[in-house]
């Protein structure tokens, strides 16, 4: 039963890792499931360190998904319609494909700011970039998120001989 366990963590670090710049799917949080089912399964393998670690860094992603995308509209001279805008063209992208994501964070702010914030062609724009630019540094942000949790786990669980494990 054991083997059936580190398969299942594998496919779960594997999947998060795969979500941190794929729509649909909880990439961080899928590691961090993964990593939290280790330690209750296969308890002596990982220790409480290790998961506080990983822990922390997916934290550290959950902060970036959701500020990057806000502060880069923000930067950009974007209102609370176009953050609004974004979020909702965002959330319509989703469904497609990585582009159309962006490509709807973008619209989504224009449109907004436009209808709801009656801005100018060129500052809705500009905010329109702003939440695009900060939505694709945001997920640049949870891959990079993504290889550190698996990096501490692989640490944690495979330490190189004579390396310290984290403890």
């Amino acid at each position: 039963m054991t083997i059936v366990y580190w398969v299942l963590v594998g496919l779960l670090l594997l999947a998060g890792l795969i979500g941190s710049a794929v729509p649909l799917l909880p990439g961080t949080t899928l590691i961090m499931i993964g990593v939290l089912l280790q330690k209750w399964l296969l308890a002596d393998t990982l220790s409480w360190a290790a998961v506080g670690w990983v822990a922390a860094v997916w934290l550290l992603s959950l902060l970036a998904d959701f500020a990057c995308t806000l502060i880069g509209a923000r930067l950009f001279g974007g209102s609370k319609w176009g953050l609004a805008g974004a979020s909702g063209g965002a959330l319509a992208g989703m469904f497609f494909s990585l582009p159309a994501l962006i490509l709807g964070t973008l619209l989504g702010a224009v449109a907004a700011e436009k209808l709801g914030a009656k801005r100018s062609d060129r500052a809705a724009w500009k905010s329109g970039a702003g939440a695009a630019l900060g939505f694709l540094f945001g997920t640049v942000v949870r891959v990079a998120c993504a290889l550190v949790m698996i990096a501490l786990y692989v640490v944690a669980v495979w330490p190189a001989r004579g390396a310290p494990a984290i403890h």
